[in-house]
């Protein structure tokens, strides 16, 4: 069926607290915890990051969400008033009820509807996914997607021994950062500027791989570590290797534009990780951007930042074709097409 719209990109923003702790304070930080097992110098190092950026104690998901949105809604030129639904999308939250969506309405000023889309590190990207439906059928004008991760929380600082370092390990890279983009109706076509495609696949029977596993009904109350932390419980790498291909397979016709975009945002967990996917996707490294270097891993605010990167920078720009390459815990695999 021909789409009479589409979803166009109005703006792109990123929001990244003032504080900032390099791999040397978290050691530090782990041996003044009285750890027994203090990862030895060049071991946190491995990952290629040189320092994530942390909120302040008071700072909630909600506020780092906030912050992008503004900055959104100003460099669209609108109003909040203008906003006709808010998405927020994170792989955190405020609290478990109610959404956080409208935590972040209330701030902003916002009377528009409100929910939570969450996916991992690709709750943006679905959040994306969902943005273009809902304009394209004409239900929503305007979609304003805000996202506040605040993943240092899920640290590991004890660590008795080398098998809880090694399940902790993703903790130590993690990032704190808001995003936000703003959506609104265009007319349709592909050279038109807006949102070309969204594609996902998943392989959900890998959930446990990777896991934060308390404040659900698994562990409703948790304060012990091993459930309260980010943990790598089983080989994320392989799952990835195993299913990779399978999304190659069937979305071959998406993965062969991104390939010929003008810019290509990459989900980055570390430096290794960042240019193995591009390797395995057959991706051009050389129109990407390694933002995980200087600001960690900054769960589902990494392809928003990475693009708003890339339009500061005049590496993408107004009519250029774009991809946003997804990879989250669970496990799934998205990518999406955008025409600036």
């Amino acid at each position: 069926m021909k789409r009479s719209s589409q979803a166009r990109l109005l703006a792109t923003s990123v929001h990244l607290p003032h504080g900032y702790r390099t791999m040397a304070e978290t050691r530090a930080r782990i041996a003044a915890a009285g750890s027994p097992f203090v990862p030895p110098p060049g071991a946190l190092e491995l990952s290629g990051i040189r320092g994530v950026h942390v909120k302040e104690p008071d700072e909630q998901c909600s506020d780092l969400a906030v912050a992008a949105a503004g900055k959104a809604l100003e460099e669209a030129g609108v109003t909040v008033a203008d906003v006709d639904l808010l998405l927020f999308a994170s792989s955190g939250q405020d609290l478990i009820e109610p959404a956080t969506a409208h935590v972040v309405a209330a701030k902003l000023g916002a009377t528009c509807p409100a929910f939570d889309v969450k996916n991992a590190c690709n709750s943006v990207l679905n959040a994306l996914q969902v943005a273009r439906a809902l304009i394209e059928t004409g239900q929503y004008g305007t979609v304003l997607i805000a996202c506040g991760e605040a993943p240092t929380l899920a640290v590991r600082w004890h660590l008795p021994d080398l098998r809880a370092f090694r399940t902790a390990s993703p903790g130590y890279t993690v990032s704190d950062a808001g995003a936000a983009l703003l959506l609104t109706a265009g007319p349709a076509g592909d050279g038109e500027p807006g949102v070309l495609a969204t594609v996902f696949s998943a392989d959900s029977a890998s959930w446990d791989v990777c896991t934060v596993m308390a404040g659900g009904s698994m562990h409703p109350r948790g304060d012990d570590e091993e459930v309260c932390t980010l943990r790598l419980n089983g080989d994320l790498v392989e799952t990835g290797r195993r299913h990779v291909p399978r999304f190659l397979d069937a979305h071959a016709e998406e993965v062969a534009r991104a390939r010929e975009s003008a810019f290509v945002a990459v989900h980055q967990i570390s430096l290794p990780q960042y240019r193995r996917c591009c390797a395995e996707f057959g991706l051009p490294v050389e129109r990407s951007l390694a933002t995980v270097v200087e600001h960690g891993n900054v769960a589902s605010a990494s392809l928003p930042l990475q693009l708003a990167l890339a339009r500061e920078s005049g590496r993408a720009g107004p009519g250029d074709l774009v991809a946003l390459v997804g990879l989250a815990s669970g496990f799934s695999v998205g990518l999406a097409l955008l025409r600036l």
